[in-house]
């Protein structure tokens, strides 16, 4: 029997969504500030890339230690979020330390995303404990948020122009230390929390025995092989665009904002959406879709047209995130309701250690192939996640999420 959500779940939910936008700002802080900190260190542009991966092995790193000691199930998941987002806050205003070099900037990056995994997944377990049955449309939100906050630092690099470019590390640390207070204030834990009182080191393997929770996991890792290549990249597709076309001189960072913040907006409409719409519907259509652009990138991206090349790039930064809020809910909806909080920290740990392939992948082509091909290998994750889904398709079909 479905139950119903919590009375506080309308006030307590939309502090996380802010809590969520303002902490995820730490993760591409150092993307946003890329080409400063490499002429900093004397490396060359392509750095964004070893930036990126740093943030995802910390992630990885975090998530599997969160998950082999089931931090989020054995502990109060808002303390967890809280001290969470001040260390990740205070390793991500090492940015700005003087004399720095390219390993500890690397270090710092590293150390950020590793205290991002008691925030990003463990938020997520924070909406499950209190919408067990809304969550479609709250990890839209959630989701949503982290999309927002992850676009945020090319926002303040452009507003920013006429000052140092150490503000970004200053506000969004900020921003972070300010959410995980609202959290740690405003958020008790929910009434719906299982609580895992015993230490049990297989506990993140129990979902993988169920094989909806299997065909969930496989199509968010196929959706995850390409999202973080496309966000990492897009400045440079942008920036490329400029070298080519010289009288265009698109702003790169602002663009940059708005196209990956769409897709905030994107993750909200699947979410609403999912109390209509059954949540592997719309994930494999967002995963299809996105797929599609891998493949049609080679074509629009030696366009000359910025209308063109602009309009697409917002498409495929509607789409290559719209699923993820779908892909999650189905993991936390199918995962054993003791070990919830761990089996999401685990497909983020996996997820997120695939973003660090295709990264390093599509890092390695770029010095190989012309930049307008160098997308089509995206297109294997949309791939293989919907081959999971159409394994799955044996399964009981999926009800909307109410």
């Amino acid at each position: 029997m479905l139950r119903a959500s919590h009375p506080a779940t309308p006030r307590v939910l939309p502090v996380i969504v802010l809590a969520q936008f303002s902490c995820t700002s730490l993760w591409f802080a150092g993307n946003a500030i890329a080409p400063e900190l490499a002429a900093l260190v004397q490396q060359p542009p392509a750095f964004v890339a070893h930036l990126t991966s740093a943030v995802q092995f910390g992630f990885i790193t975090g998530t599997l230690v969160f998950a082999l000691l089931a931090i989020a199930d054995r502990f109060s998941p808002s303390r967890v979020f809280y001290l969470s987002a001040v260390a990740a806050a205070m390793c991500n205003l090492g940015l700005n330390l003087r004399g720095a070099d390219a390993g500890s900037l690397l270090a710092l990056r590293f150390l950020t995303g590793f205290f991002l995994a008691g925030i990003y997944p463990v938020g997520m377990k924070i909406a499950a404990d209190y919408a067990p049955t809304g969550l479609g449309k709250w990890l839209g939100f959630l989701v949503g948020a982290l999309v927002l906050g992850t676009a945020f630092p090319h926002l303040l690099k452009s507003l920013a122009a006429q000052l140092p470019w150490q503000a970004v590390a200053w506000t969004t640390s900020t921003l972070a230390v300010l959410g995980g207070l609202a959290v740690q204030q405003w958020v008790p834990d929910g009434p719906y929390r299982k609580t895992g009182q015993r230490l049990q080191p297989n506990a993140f393997l129990s979902g993988f025995r169920l094989p909806r929770f299997r065909a969930a996991a496989f199509g968010y890792f196929g959706h995850m092989w390409e999202l973080y290549t496309f966000w990492a990249f897009l400045p440079l597709i942008l920036a490329a665009y400029n070298q080519a076309h010289p009288g265009a001189a698109l702003p790169v960072s602002a663009y940059s904002f708005g196209l990956i913040g769409a897709g905030g907006l994107a993750c909200v409409g699947s979410g609403l959406l999912s109390r209509v719409v059954p949540a592997r519907a719309l994930a494999t259509t967002a995963l299809a879709l996105s797929g599609l652009c891998c493949l049609l990138s080679p074509l629009v991206l030696r366009s000359s047209s910025p209308a063109l090349l602009l309009g697409f790039l917002l498409f495929w930064g509607l789409v290559v995130v719209a699923d993820s809020p779908m892909f999650s809910s189905l993991v936390a909806q199918s995962a054993p309701p003791a070990s919830s909080g761990t089996s999401l920290t685990i497909v983020n740990c996996l997820g997120f250690a695939i973003t660090i392939v295709s990264l390093q992948f599509t890092h390695w082509l770029a010095g190989r192939v012309p930049i307008h091909n160098l997308f089509l290998v995206l297109a294997i994750g949309p791939a293989l996640g919907l081959l999971a889904q159409l394994l799955g398709r044996q399964q009981a079909v999926t009800p909307p999420l109410k």
